[in-house]
Parts: structure tokens; C-alpha cells; sequence
């Protein structure tokens, strides 16, 4: 039996998939593809229902600074207490901002979860996502900056 990794091993995981090429020449749908490959990887969880979910958004958001375009390719895992009930939950993030491009910013906001446990396929999920309007207009772009982080929630 392959050993699943430790939620601790995730944002080198996910990071040493983003590596296959300089962050600066990376356009969406690389990222998109790494994101991929990292979110077929199954991961030591709980066994609860939603333990392993990976979630598409994007939006214009003014968070830390202007108004930027922005799309988060975010993995979350839940975290269990000492008695195996529900403490918490992790994040990790990959962040692209493009900046203000009023092009972008009529795309809206928009979401979209994925749980490995809900007997959906992965593969399926992502064909939807891709058949959006909003990844015709993204998927060739060079984002402005792309951020790997995680955080508790």
C-alpha cells in the first residue's frame, strides 16, 4: 500500500508541482495542470465526510492592496482532536493575481468545491470548470504574481 502523505507535506507537494518551470513563464492553465496533479495525490485525512476537498474561485478582490482579478486554486483538509471529532481545517493556496483589467472584472465571482469522498470524479469537475467562459478568458494569461500559502480555518 502507497503511503499517503501527512496535510504538513502539502504545500511542498504542491509547490514541487509548480516547479516544473520558472513561476515568471507560467501562464493559468500550467498552474491549473500542476493544481491538478496535486489534487489527485490523496492525502492522510480523517475518515469523515468532506475531509479532502479542493475548491475553483475567482473574483476581483481588493484584499491587501488594489483591486486585482484573482483566482484561488485552494486544497482544504479537515483536521481532527485527539478523539477524532472535528478541530479544524487547513488550507493551502495557490493565488494568481492578474491585476484590474475591466475585461476580467465583468467575469464576476464565482465557486466551485470538489471532495474526493462525495463519488464525483475529479476529472469530470475539471472539464466543467475549463468549459466556463470566464477559463477561455484566463487560461492563456501570465498572471502578475502567483502565491503558494496555507492557513488554518
Amino acid at each position: 500500500m502507497t503511503r499517503r502523505p501527512s496535510t504538513d507535506e502539502a504545500v511542498g507537494l504542491l509547490e514541487g508541482e509548480l516547479e516544473s518551470r520558472a513561476l515568471a513563464d507560467l501562464v493559468t492553465e500550467d498552474v491549473w495542470l500542476a493544481f491538478l496533479r496535486f489534487g489527485r495525490r490523496l492525502f492522510h485525512v480523517p475518515d469523515t465526510p468532506d475531509a479532502d476537498g479542493l475548491l475553483f474561485q475567482y473574483g476581483t478582490y481588493a484584499f491587501d492592496g488594489p483591486p486585482a482579478f484573482t483566482l484561488d486554486l485552494t486544497r482544504q483538509f479537515e483536521v481532527a482532536d485527539s478523539d477524532g471529532g472535528h478541530d479544524h481545517y487547513v488550507q493551502v493556496h495557490c493565488e494568481l493575481r492578474y491585476g484590474f483589467a475591466p475585461a476580467l472584472e465583468v467575469l464576476g465571482s464565482f465557486n466551485s468545491w470538489f471532495f474526493h469522498d462525495a463519488g464525483d470524479e475529479l476529472e469530470e469537475w475539471a472539464q466543467e470548470l475549463t468549459e466556463r467562459a470566464a477559463w477561455t478568458a484566463i487560461h492563456r494569461l501570465k498572471p502578475a504574481e502567483i502565491r503558494v500559502y496555507q492557513e488554518q480555518v
